[in-house]
């Protein structure tokens, strides 16, 4: 029996969607009454639920080197959109916050 499933790429290269694709245009109002039909039959916890499944079945496919390439591509974009002085905004912002949490878990 043939395998129809075709290679994934092992690069960040854009990946184009089938033009066959069922369903309303992505962002359009009907897209947005569908997400909240289904918000509505399955609560909100399905949608984490279906995000775990699919990046388990990514990490599964591609490894988890991946992820690491996605997401030095995703932060050397945010550099050039931010600079560089945005991490230390985000980090001091971040290092308040886990401070505030490590000093709550010791007291308990």
């Amino acid at each position: 029996m043939e395998n129809s499933e075709p290679e994934p790429n092992q690069g960040t290269q854009n990946h184009q969607m089938p033009k066959n694709k069922r369903g309303p245009v992505p962002g359009s109002q009907k897209a947005k009454r569908g997400g909240q039909a289904v918000r509505e039959k399955y609560g909100p916890e399905f949608y984490s639920k279906i995000g775990k499944i699919g990046g388990k079945k990514v990490k599964e496919k591609r490894g988890s080197q991946f992820y690491a390439q996605i997401g030095k591509k995703g932060g050397e974009s945010t550099k050039l959109r931010q600079g560089s002085a945005f991490y230390s905004r985000i980090g001091k912002k971040g290092g308040k916050h886990g401070r505030v949490s490590a000093a709550i878990i010791k007291h308990d």
